[in-house]
C-alpha cells in the first residue's frame, strides 16, 4: 500500500506518491504563480486528482493522503491558517481536497514543522529518536516537537511558534510583526538586519553596498560571509547567538535526544551548527546539552513532503 504527500507552501505545492519502504514516485512540483484563497485550493485538489489518476493506471493501491501546510491546521475543524497564502485565515483545505478523493482514502492535515519531524523520524536525522525537536529556519521560525514518542499540538494546535520566544529585552514594538527570535535570526529577519547595518554605516563599502539596500537578502548576506564582509559577519554572529539560546531554552525544557536544524536557512547555515551548540552549552541545563545532538536535517528540501507521506501512513496504521 501507498500514501500521497502534498507538500503546499507559499509558493509552490510538491506532490508525490510515497511506497512503504520510503521511495518516491511521481514527484512534482507546480509554482502558485500568485494564485490565493480558493484558487490555491483548486489547484491542490487538482494535483491530489492527478495523483490518484496515475496509482490507479499504475495500479498501486492508495491507502491515505498526507498534506503538509505552512501554518496551523485546527485538528477540531480540520481547517486551515497560513499566513503567507492570503484568504487562508479559516481555510476549508479539507472540504476541497475530499471532493475529489475517495471515501475509503482518508485524508491527514497537519503543519510544515510538525511534518518535517515526521519526516526526519522516519527517513532522515531522527530516525529511533523519541524525543526529538526540528527546527525550521526559513522566512520565519517554527518547532515541529515529538517528545516521548508523541507529537505535541497544544490546546489550539499553536504549538511551535518558536519564532516568539522572547530572547532579548528590553522589549521594542519591532518584535510585534514577527517575534524576537525571528527579527534576529529568520531568513527574513537576517536580511532585515543587514539592510538596517547598510543603512547605518554611511562609510561602509563592503560586498553588500554592490546593490540596491532594498533588495539585500540572507542569500546575499551568507555570500558576503564568506568573503569575511563585515556587516555580514555581525549580522550572522548574532544569528548565531539567537539561535544557541534559542535551541538551549528547548533542551532545558524538553530534554529532546535530537536538535534537527533544516528550513531555507540551513542550508548554507548548517556549517555554524558546532558553533550553535557551543553558544547553547552557555545557557542550557548542563545535563540535558551534554546529552543531545545537533545535527542538520537529512531530507533537505523534502522533509515536509516525506513527514506529510508518514502523517498518512501513522494514522492510517492506528486509526
Amino acid at each position: 500500500m501507498a500514501t500521497i504527500a502534498l507538500d503546499i507552501g507559499g509558493t509552490k505545492i510538491a506532490s508525490a506518491i510515497y511506497l512503504p519502504d520510503g521511495s518516491m514516485l511521481y514527484n512534482r512540483k507546480q509554482l502558485l504563480k500568485g494564485r490565493t484563497g480558493h484558487e490555491v485550493g483548486k489547484l491542490a485538489a487538482e494535483i491530489l486528482e492527478k495523483l490518484l489518476t496515475t496509482a490507479r493506471r499504475s495500479r498501486i493501491p492508495i491507502e491515505g493522503v498526507g498534506v503538509c501546510v505552512p501554518g496551523i491546521v485546527y485538528s477540531q475543524t480540520k481547517r486551515v491558517w497560513a499566513p503567507n497564502i492570503p484568504e487562508w485565515e479559516n481555510y476549508p483545505l479539507y472540504e476541497d481536497l475530499r471532493r475529489v478523493t475517495p471515501e475509503d482514502i482518508e485524508i491527514y492535515i497537519d503543519s510544515d514543522r510538525t511534518c518535517y519531524m515526521y519526516g526526519e523520524m522516519w527517513q532522515g536525522a531522527a530516525k529511533e529518536c523519541h524525543s526529538a525537536v526540528f527546527i525550521a529556519v526559513g522566512t520565519g521560525i517554527g518547532a515541529g516537537i515529538i517528545i516521548d514518542g508523541h507529537v505535541l499540538h497544544g490546546a489550539s494546535d499553536i504549538i511551535g511558534a518558536t519564532g516568539w520566544m522572547a530572547l532579548q529585552p528590553p522589549y521594542t514594538t519591532e518584535y510585534d510583526a514577527c517575534g524576537c527570535f525571528e527579527y534576529y535570526a529568520s531568513g527574513n529577519g537576517i536580511g532585515a538586519r543587514a539592510r538596517d547595518a547598510v543603512r547605518a554605516d554611511k562609510a561602509y563599502k563592503g560586498r553588500l553596498r554592490q546593490k540596491p539596500i532594498c533588495r539585500i537578502t540572507a542569500h546575499d548576506v551568507f555570500s558576503a560571509y564568506r568573503e569575511k564582509d563585515p556587516i555580514a559577519v555581525s549580522v550572522l554572529h548574532k544569528a548565531v547567538e539567537m539561535w544557541g539560546m534559542g535551541a538551549a531554552n528547548i533542551v532545558s525544557l524538553l530534554n529532546p535526544q535530537k536538535i534537527i536544524w533544516g528550513g531555507g536557512v540551513f542550508g548554507p547555515a548548517s556549517m555554524f551548527i558546532d558553533d550553535i551548540y557551543k553558544e547553547a552549552c552557555k545557557w542550557a541545563q548542563p545535563l540535558s546539552i551534554k546529552q543531545v545532538e545537533f545535527v542538520p536535517t537529512q531530507l533537505s528540501g523534502n522533509a515536509g513532503l516525506t513527514g506529510a507521506a508518514f502523517l498518512a501512513i501513522k494514522n492510517h496504521l492506528y486509526e
